[in-house]
């Protein structure tokens, strides 16, 4: 899922420092599979003029990549997306979007490094790709929350029949999104941040 048809932030994009009410920079990390929405939804949210390192896809990578979608998608995060967004007057959130080639997860060690949590992107249709993410999180002891995203041919399942297919907990929040749409993006990382919120308050979050 490219830029095409995301929403864009009325006006110019603020520049790169922190507002002066800022009290607070958390580091958040996006994950996922190939093609689920990563650049998208940083893109979609920033409100700075976001960095991206997409390269377009070759020949090269028949046969080691996962090509699922490549009959339209021409170009694929190699290193990360960056983009920022104030959830309040004193609450930053710095987005760090992972490469979902499987060659690139070498680089998710240091992206996850200093990391508060992390959104995991999901396509319904290729489920199975969402473990091997959610296992690494898991290892490094980074929060997340499951945000599904809504592909027009994708299947709809009930969350609590995606919760059983992921092998979730129920304390784990999924949200359904579009991350096409800003306001969509923006309730993922709410939600993300009322988590990080809960288990602070429960003494789980250290």
């Amino acid at each position: 899922m490219d830029f095409k048809g995301s929403d864009t932030i009325p006006g110019p994009r603020t520049e790169d420092h922190l507002p002066h009410t800022a009290q607070a920079a958390v580091k958040i990390v996006i994950v996922g599979g190939f093609g689920v929405g990563k650049t998208t939804m940083v893109g979609s949210v920033s409100e700075i003029r976001p960095l991206t390192t997409e390269e377009t896809m070759t020949q090269a990578g028949i046969g080691v990549d996962d090509d699922y979608g490549s009959e339209s998608k021409t170009a694929t995060t190699v290193a990360m997306d960056f983009g920022r967004i104030q959830i309040t007057d004193q609450l930053v959130l710095y987005l760090f979007g992972t490469p979902g080639q499987e060659r690139f997860w070498f680089l998710w060690n240091g992206l996850f490094e200093g990391a508060l949590g992390a959104v995991v992107l999901v396509d319904t249709r290729r489920l199975e790709v969402s473990f091997d993410v959610m296992g690494r999180l898991e290892e490094r002891g980074v929060p997340f929350v499951v945000a599904v995203n809504s592909f027009p041919d994708a299947p709809h399942y009930p969350v609590e029949e995606l919760r059983t297919a992921l092998d979730l907990g129920p304390e784990i929040p999924i949200i359904e999104c579009d991350v096409r749409r800003r306001a969509s993006s923006k309730d993922v990382l709410l939600t993300l941040t009322r988590f990080l919120h809960s288990l602070a308050l429960s003494g789980a979050l250290t």
